[in-house]
């Protein structure tokens, strides 16, 4: 039997058995994860644990599985750069998941995208397994204001973007739609910030005023920006500090 190190914490947090901080992060079964424990695959501060019934604090833990170092989240909160070609859904019907990009652990905990971006789009996605967070980030009612850029195929017009700025409507609502915030961005690109998450909003945001999208990029998300070092398929662990305003 190892003789275990402790992780460190505060004394405020209970102590979690070692199966049950793998079971959590989405490393299989109880006993899938007793048997990683086990044969020597789990390490905790450098050292081999192999003590499923071992405690540990779980503020600021970090553990190695199989040589690959994780940090402990009790809810994941993930920024992806989302490439072209995927789809925002579990079960997709044309082209791979967009989960495809994460690794099995993550897609074991059930983290799913926040709201959907079309396929063709790229840009900023969050991901998460935090039920009420993933609400409030996408419900009309909070109004988190998300960024986009649009190349297009027409040079974008100041009356485009006034029109885009006082509302449009769609084919399908008679209620005008508007861009919090619209700007050019280049002779044929637009930024605009929107508040909303209607179908295909901003390519038919775009249609309605005599112009058509040929690439999309959503490049902020409330308070989060799009890194500029995060390469495309790719992504990283966000603090929910980041997201605190809509808590």
């Amino acid at each position: 039997m190892t003789n275990v190190p402790r992780a460190p914490g505060n004394g405020c947090e209970p102590d979690v058995q070692l199966r049950q901080i793998l079971f959590s992060q989405g490393f299989g079964s109880r006993r899938e994860c007793d048997a990683l424990i086990r044969a020597g695959r789990v390490q905790i501060l450098g050292r081999i644990t192999d003590e499923p019934q071992a405690e540990f604090t779980t503020q600021g833990l970090e553990f190695t599985v199989r040589g690959q170092t994780w940090p402990y989240h009790a809810k994941a909160l993930l920024l992806l750069n989302k490439p072209a070609g995927c789809e925002c859904s579990r079960q997709p019907r044309h082209h791979p998941s967009v989960l495809s990009l994460l690794p099995a652990p993550l897609r074991t905990r059930g983290v799913q995208p926040v709201g959907r971006l079309d396929a063709d789009t790229t840009g900023l996605l969050l991901l998460s397994d935090d039920g009420a967070l993933i609400h409030r980030l996408t419900s009309p009612k909070w109004h988190v204001p998300k960024v986009y850029v649009a190349d297009c195929a027409e040079a974008v017009t100041p009356a485009q973007i006034e029109r885009l700025l006082h509302g449009v409507v769609l084919h399908d609502d008679p209620q005008p739609v508007r861009a919090a915030a619209c700007e050019a961005a280049g002779e044929r690109r637009v930024r605009l910030t929107l508040t909303e998450g209607k179908y295909h909003q901003v390519k038919r945001m775009l249609a309605a005023v005599g112009n058509r999208v040929l690439a999309l990029q959503r490049v902020r998300f409330g308070e989060l920006e799009l890194p500029a070092d995060l390469p495309l398929g790719q992504w990283r662990w966000v603090e929910r500090s980041a997201v605190a305003r809509w808590l």
